[in-house]
């Protein structure tokens, strides 16, 4: 089992060291582990600076790597929340750094946040929906400096009211741009624990991915506490075979590796 998708103390919102999430990891069988933390440059709400050094994070990574090697796999990975008018910095970054695997996510649109609820601010619902996905579709449609596309339907979590509309068209289009650049999506389990009642993004969305001849995906439980590590992914590996994927994926120096969902649950 590989969980692609956790969060250490070099994220702004996580105070979990690295040594007590590989050793839960350990604990509970998992064969490998992807460190994502954020990095999101010029993030709306100033209570949050996620950035941190990046020499200092490519050191740790290293160091339990090593003092882990026969234990557990463990990958560097990161996790960028992009806007339009960020990409520059970020394909600078990815010339300047190098990753296992990078998670593209977007969490403020419009140069706001999401998690506060000011995005959503004098917006009927559709609407909102709408430029967050047509502002997704604008990054990659300009940056390919990723691996996959992190909880693509976030949006969804932090409106108490649901759009009727379930977004497809434009949906389809973010497929369009990423499958034949080799980029795949993440079910990315911390829905259950956000009363979702299932990961992000929602079944509709992988199925339409899975139509779309997407084949690359990982699973990730975006732990920001060891106890949340491999949360639901039992039932997300079920889920994934009854759509008809039969793979999933880790990564190593940028390059998807792929894994038999049947020969994982045995």
């Amino acid at each position: 089992m590989f969980d692609y998708h956790i969060h250490s103390d070099f994220s702004a919102d996580c105070e979990t060291k690295m040594e007590k999430t590989v050793e839960k990891a350990i604990d509970i069988g998992l064969e490998e582990i992807c460190f994502t933390d954020h990095i999101d440059y010029d993030y709306p709400d100033q209570d949050w600076i996620f950035e941190f050094d990046l020499p200092a994070y490519d050191k740790k990574v290293k160091e339990i790597q090593e003092v882990y090697r026969n234990q557990i796999r463990i990958k560097k990975g990161v996790e960028i929340g992009v806007e339009p008018r960020l990409l520059d910095r970020y394909e600078k970054l990815m010339n300047e750094e190098t990753f296992d695997f990078v998670i593209c996510s977007m969490h403020s649109t419009e140069q706001k946040d999401l998690h506060s609820g000011n995005f959503f601010k004098d917006k009927i619902v559709d609407k909102a929906y709408q430029i967050y996905y047509e502002e997704l579709l604008e990054c990659v449609k300009r940056f390919k400096g990723f691996s996959i596309l992190g909880h693509i339907d976030l949006v969804k979590r932090y409106t108490e009211e649901k759009s009727s509309n379930d977004f497809h068209e434009i949906v389809r289009e973010i497929f369009t741009e990423i499958i034949p650049a080799g980029k795949g999506i993440e079910l990315n389990t911390s829905g259950y624990r956000y009363g979702l009642g299932g990961g992000m993004p929602s079944t509709d969305i992988l199925s339409l991915y899975k139509e779309c001849g997407g084949e690359i995906i990982t699973l990730g439980s975006d732990s920001h506490v060891e106890t949340t590590l491999a949360y639901k992914f039992k039932e997300s590996l079920d889920l994934l075979e009854t759509i008809g994927f039969n793979y999933i994926a880790s990564y190593e120096d940028g390059k998807p590796i792929f894994h038999s969902i049947n020969q994982i649950k045995r």
